[in-house]
């Protein structure tokens, strides 16, 4: 479930990773969206850390177009891996996601995060 605002109110967009928590929350023209790599159909965490890894900027690249945007509205991702040697197949992956400039981007190593995902991003995109 997702969140974006043109207005101080909120209104929700499609993807969900987990009930009880937003996905995705707006303020005026910025978005703040969290992802991990779960199918839309199946609700259901692919297999593997490439299929995440694109699972995760495929499921933000939908949230985006559906708020009007794209990820080159994206200013800012924070990466969360159990994992961090694979942050250099993440930044493979993410160059053919996002145009230039990439936004500014944190990489977090963490032991363990949602659905027993390997990866999830924390993006902010600002789609004034």
């Amino acid at each position: 479930m997702c969140f974006y605002s043109t207005r101080p109110t909120v209104s929700l967009i499609s993807i969900a990773s987990a009930k009880n928590f937003a996905d995705q929350l707006g303020y005026p023209n910025r978005m703040y969206c969290p992802q991990i790599g779960l199918d839309p159909a199946t609700m259901q965490l692919v297999e593997g850390i490439d299929a995440q890894i694109h699972r995760v900027f495929q499921n933000l690249r939908a949230v985006a177009v559906e708020a009007g945007g794209s990820l080159d509205h994206a200013v800012k991702v924070t990466v969360y891996l159990t994992d961090l040697s694979h942050f250099a197949r993440v930044n493979e992956i993410m160059a053919t996601y996002f145009g230039q400039p990439h936004p500014a981007r944190a990489a977090v190593g963490v032991a363990s995060l949602p659905r027993g995902a390997l990866i999830e991003i924390d993006a902010i995109l600002n789609l004034a």
